[in-house]
């Protein structure tokens, strides 16, 4: 994880130049971090925190220094912590994780924050996804199918608060599937969806219909014949 930090930071180096921030040797650079660092998802702020400190450990540089703030995974609180890093003077923040914390932060023009997010759905202007995001994956599917000149290709979307997502990374990457589906992570409700979508009935009807037929054949290989239907 903390390669992808060592990109975000010169990320951030871009930033600060298109931002017009002034910053010489002697100067150093706030940057915030908008992390869950208590509650439910601690371990992944910490995990979060420790990656870009050993990121900051590799790129052998001084003068950039990290604020970190907790998030609690709270819209609330994590406006709070913006604002707190407004105070400070902070323009330039890594976070927050969840799409569900941006909710407020376009109340904080000042900053720009690189959230870790991989949602790009109604973002705020300034909020930056630096998330694998649907689009570039599907991007990717598509080199694929295109290399591999795969013509019918059927797509499952699952019933999740992101399937928006999904349809506008498919939308954007034109992608033409065979067909689309949306399916339910519940396992029970899955398996049937599943038999519907790849005709299981008429298959398993079409091979009974063959055993029967083989059986009743003077095939002197039947028996070889089914074990192999």
């Amino acid at each position: 994880m903390n390669n992808f930090f060592k990109i975000l930071f010169s990320i951030f180096f871009v930033l600060l130049f298109e931002t017009s921030i002034s910053y010489s040797e002697e100067t150093k650079i706030k940057i915030g971090v908008l992390a869950p660092l208590s509650g439910e998802d601690a371990s992944l702020g910490k995990q979060i925190l420790n990656s870009i400190r050993m990121a900051l450990i590799d790129i052998k540089d001084n003068n950039i220094e990290i604020y970190p703030k907790d998030t609690r995974s709270d819209p609330d609180v994590t406006l709070r912590s913006a604002l707190e890093f407004e105070k400070m003077g902070i323009s330039l923040v890594i976070g927050p994780v969840f799409h569900k914390n941006l909710l407020f932060l376009d109340k904080v023009k000042s900053i720009t924050f690189l959230s870790l997010t991989n949602k790009t759905l109604d973002l705020h202007k300034n909020i930056i996804s630096s998330g694998i995001n649907s689009s570039s994956q599907l991007n990717t599917i598509r080199k694929f199918l295109e290399m591999s000149e795969i013509k019918k290709t059927i797509f499952l979307i699952p019933n999740l608060n992101y399937d928006l997502e999904i349809k506008k990374g498919i939308k954007e990457s034109k992608i033409k599937f065979f067909k689309q589906y949306n399916y339910d992570i519940d396992p029970t409700k899955l398996t049937k969806q599943i038999e519907k979508i790849t005709n299981y009935g008429i298959r398993k009807q079409n091979l009974l219909d063959e055993i029967s037929r083989v059986e009743n054949s003077d095939d002197p290989n039947k028996e070889k014949i089914i074990e192999n239907l």
